[in-house]
């Protein structure tokens, strides 16, 4: 009987098996890219090796984040860019910080500073090429990549090496995207008209004047400008040589099978999307978890005044001496708990209710219920998550997005922005104070928040179904436009109104002639008999 009750479990068992998707246990190769970027590709890893797949990451020789060894993951390293390297982007965070305290005094700091940026572009877009061909020309290496068998490439497309490899190999790729090579991904893949689309950077909204549509078409101008002198010298060489003399790296990109893109309408402006185009934005957040023994100790003896949470992101770990002063001279005038992740020196006006720490667990602290409000650079991991936990900010954009990122949360009255070159004790403290006690900034997040939740299934859920939906049916073909094979002049439809106008002016000039000729006929031959 026993024996009979355990084959009867057997069978169950094995039956329940067989009954799974056809997708569990497919195989996923990662190409992400590293820093911030890795943060939330990660989750996406983890959540997918919970659901029984295999993932392989490629790393680099000289990552920052990305571990070699993970119980969620097997890693191939190799000599290979995935992302900035760590002490040229230290260099580039001090001197856009020096340059962005500059900015207000001199309009040549402004362009340096931009000018500086795109140095940094080119010279890492070019890492990542000279390293792609050296594995594309290491046929050992490719023919492992073969005969791995891989179901899908899951890639960031902020740099192209995991585009180019994906398409090397012919398999079907899902984006983890918010920017690709080409600048904001919406951009590169859907329609994007300048009228009511603002291009990321000008600080517009899709309600603009005359002249705010003039400044949005000359961004648009110089994005393309910066693009194709990106794309040109590098990619365009490495896609004649390895994939085909007629394809553009445009194609390549804009082929992926879905974008998962890391947004959603409760941050962007409303715009048009594309069908293969998911928005999983705030799919890192999560509920907050039980604190450390010692960071709640802390919150707790903030009584009924709560928490003020401060951090700049994964790369930015201080700020200079002075700025740090200033910002903690104005907490010690407050009567809220500070928790500011601050790797400098100790600022000497430091107040007995700041803590200061090397790290600190900032969905946990958001979603913790003393917490009032959080002073943020601007990143869209660390905003999204404020919006997820309801909490209002006060933004000190740095670089990159972050001044675009933070005007958002402005404009929908959730956050109060400072410019960190012309903060000082009493402007900060004064915004500080007016994200605490006016009600309206609170009010305006938590509605937010509930308009993020209010959705029919979590987006970290909606990512895992559409990678799983590509690895079952071999890509997503019929959700792709191929507006993406077509020519500037074949997209706009250039070519139809030429031929159009061709055709109406050649007809107005036969009725022209057909007229003048009836004319001269009817009237010309009477004149001559008059006469």
């Amino acid at each position: 009987m026993l024996g009979w009750m355990i084959r009867l479990r057997l069978m169950t068992l094995a039956a329940l098996l067989c009954s799974l998707p056809s997708a569990d246990g497919g195989k996923v190769l990662v190409f992400p890219v590293d820093g911030s970027h890795w943060v939330n590709m990660k989750v996406l890893v983890q959540e997918l090796h919970s659901r029984g797949h295999n993932i392989t990451v490629i790393r680099s020789k000289t990552s920052l984040y990305i571990e070699e060894g993970s119980q969620h993951y097997q890693s191939i390293t190799l000599d290979v860019v995935t992302g900035f390297d760590a002490k040229d982007m230290n260099n580039f965070t001090t001197r856009a910080l020096q340059l962005r305290r500059e900015f207000h005094n001199s309009t040549a700091a402004y362009f340096q500073a931009g000018e500086e940026f795109m140095t940094m572009m080119h010279r890492i877009h070019k890492a990542v090429v000279d390293k792609m061909h050296v594995i594309f020309e290491d046929a050992k290496l490719m023919q492992s990549f073969e005969e791995a068998k891989y179901d899908v490439v899951l890639t960031d497309p902020c740099f192209g090496g995991g585009v180019l490899l994906a398409h090397r190999l012919g398999l079907p790729q899902v984006f983890n995207v918010r920017w690709t090579i080409l600048g904001d991904g919406h951009y590169t893949v859907a329609p994007s008209p300048l009228s009511y689309v603002p291009i990321p950077g000008t600080e517009m909204t899709d309600k603009m004047t005359f002249w705010q549509r003039v400044k949005n078409f000359l961004f648009a101008l110089i994005v393309l400008s910066n693009q194709w002198m990106i794309q040109k010298p590098y990619y365009t060489p490495f896609v004649r040589r390895h994939i085909g003399p007629a394809v553009r790296y445009d194609e390549l990109i804009q082929a992926a099978d879905i974008w998962l893109m890391r947004t959603d309408f409760t941050f962007e402006f409303p715009r048009p999307t594309m069908p293969n185009v998911v928005y999983m934005g705030g799919f890192q957040c999560k509920p907050s978890q039980p604190l450390p023994r010692h960071l709640e100790d802390f919150a707790q003896s903030s009584a009924e005044h709560g928490v003020i949470i401060m951090s700049l992101g994964s790369l930015v770990g201080k700020l200079p001496e002075d700025i740090a002063e200033h910002v903690a001279a104005a907490f010690a005038q407050l009567p809220q708990m500070v928790i500011w992740r601050h790797t400098g020196k100790r600022p000497s006006a430091l107040g007995n209710n700041t803590l200061l720490v090397d790290w600190l667990p900032q969905n946990d602290l958001l979603g913790h219920p003393k917490t009032r409000v959080f002073v943020a650079h601007g990143g869209t991991n660390g905003l999204q998550e404020a919006i997820y936990h309801g909490v209002p900010i006060v933004g000190l954009p740095l670089m990159f997005d972050q001044d675009d990122n933070l005007f958002r949360m402005r404009m929908r009255g959730v956050a109060k922005v400072l410019d960190i070159g012309t903060l000082n004790t009493d402007n900060f403290l004064e915004a500080v104070k007016a994200v605490l006690y006016e009600p309206s900034y609170g009010e305006n997040m938590r509605e937010l928040s509930r308009q993020h939740r209010d959705q029919p299934m979590k987006p970290l859920d909606r990512a895992m179904f559409w990678i799983e939906f590509v690895m079952r049916h071999k890509g997503a073909a019929h959700l792709k436009s191929d507006s993406y094979r077509m020519s500037w002049i074949q997209y706009h439809s250039i070519d139809v109104i030429t031929l159009l106008l061709v055709s109406v002016v050649g007809m107005t000039l036969i009725c022209i002639l057909t007229v003048n000729c009836l004319w001269y006929k009817v009237f010309g031959g009477r004149k001559g008999k008059i006469e």
